[in-house]
């Protein structure tokens, strides 16, 4: 990202009857070099003997213009999807599972601690990066683009923000490495409405016991950490839910059964059954009672990391019909030279864009630290509705292969469904996003 710094200045002379304003611009490739080099620039400075007042303006680039390590990390994502995940898609999709080795390589190309500190084992980028490296690996495989984007929008998220420093010192190195995780909130009575879960946790000493049973939480087959949200005072509603980390070896801990999915179906979705699970004090994330605020929030990132992966999956059932449009021919010309599939062509292309403008527009304004939460539900929504629609119409533009499972367009089908329904149905979007419109004309 190419950016600027603009510092704007007005000088006077000593008896201040003569001034002169005029303006320095300084261009960095890197917004953290330049963030060092301004971070001791004096608000007044001295300049040709008068005092001068410096106003200092940040001009980003366009939201899809890459930086040099954002175009690394977007180009070996990709590259990794096509060598490392591509010959598995198949098998894996068949038989419900993901592959071991597949896990172990994205632990070990440093994708499953993409924004964690390098002194803590982790690639220590930005919020961008993660969402660059689902949008390329669910371009190949939307199953495994969602393993990472939970794992790092939702876990490593949460623990960085409301770890203490010994919680982090223990957790994000073993995230970062080779332990998986599972976010443990959704139960059989609270979907949409997450925070009326019956999960408890009552104390015991100077431990919690935690009861209840978890539904769909992905992961769940494959992880060695869960972050369990459960309430600790069920009289004061969602004010008493509070976030536990639990290992899987937790005497109690049952992982149940495990879905058989439409789509995205090596990534395992189960139930976790929790019977007077023991958890330590110290594995209490954040204080009592704000575990729907941890949830709330990291949910709210996470909602972006969906989009990238709705993004991700469009762009990849595009590139697996475009070029077959062009090699199969009726009528004497190959089926894409049709006006009429030109134009639809070009339609989805331009929605595709437009969704991700949005996706990381509000990437964009969750690494600046603004608000995000409006943007975060325009771009889930807007990229789900249109991943869906690019999907669909790649199966019928493929024709009967289309429909065939020897093509992928098939799979991508199946895969997008998923997109309005987790991390927030369409609806509740709809919902958030109404609520901000409400707000700001009343």
């Amino acid at each position: 990202l190419q950016t600027k710094i603009r510092v704007c200045f007005i000088t006077c002379s000593s008896d201040k009857r003569n001034c002169f304003s005029g303006v320095f611009v300084f261009e960095d490739n890197h917004m953290t070099s330049l963030r060092h080099a301004l971070k001791g620039f004096p608000y007044w400075m001295r300049l040709r003997g008068g005092w001068t007042r410096t106003l200092l303006h940040t001009m980003p680039g366009p939201v899809t213009s890459w930086s040099d390590e954002e175009t690394a990390v977007r180009d070996s994502a990709f590259a990794f999807a096509k060598d490392v995940i591509g010959p598995r898609v198949k098998e894996m999709d068949h038989v419900a599972k993901l592959d071991p080795d597949v896990l172990r390589k994205l632990f070990e190309v440093g994708f499953m601690g993409i924004e964690t500190p390098a002194d803590l084992g982790g690639s220590e980028l930005s919020f961008v990066s993660a969402c660059i490296v689902v949008e390329q690996l669910a371009r190949v495989d939307p199953a495994v683009s969602v393993i990472v984007d939970i794992h790092n929008t939702l876990i490593n998220t949460a623990v960085r923000k409301w770890g203490t420093s010994d919680q982090k010192r223990d957790w994000l190195p073993r995230l970062a490495t080779d332990a998986l995780a599972s976010f443990c909130l959704s139960e059989a009575s609270s979907g949409s409405d997450a925070f009326a879960l019956k999960t408890t946790a009552t104390t015991s000493g100077s431990d919690f016991l935690l009861n209840g049973s978890k539904m769909w939480i992905s992961n769940a087959a494959e992880a060695s950490l869960f972050l369990i949200f459960a309430n600790t005072m069920p009289d004061k509603g969602y004010r008493g839910i509070t976030a536990f980390m639990v290992d899987r070896e937790s005497p109690g801990l049952q992982v149940g059964k495990k879905e058989d999915k439409l789509g995205i179906r090596a990534s395992s979705c189960c139930e976790v059954l929790l019977d007077n699970v023991r958890v330590p004090k110290d594995n209490l994330l954040g204080e009592i009672g704000t575990g729907y605020k941890i949830a709330i929030e990291s949910l709210n990132e996470g909602r972006i990391g969906i989009g990238a992966q709705m993004v991700g999956l469009a762009q990849g059932a595009l590139d697996s019909t475009i070029p077959y449009l062009f090699e199969r021919k009726q009528f004497g010309q190959p089926v894409g030279e049709f006006q009429g599939m030109r134009f639809q062509l070009a339609q989805a292309r331009c929605e595709l864009e437009a969704a991700r403008l949005l996706v990381y527009n509000a990437a964009r304004l969750n690494d600046a630290k603004l608000p995000f939460v409006k943007e975060a539900a325009f771009a889930k929504l807007f990229s789900s509705q249109v991943a869906e629609k690019i999907a669909s119409r790649c199966v019928e533009w493929a024709g009967g292969v289309g429909y065939t499972k020897e093509f992928p367009m098939e799979k991508f089908y199946r895969d997008v469904k998923i997109g309005s329904i987790y991390e927030g149905t369409s609806n509740i979007h709809l919902q958030t996003i109404a609520k901000f419109l409400e707000e700001e004309y009343r």
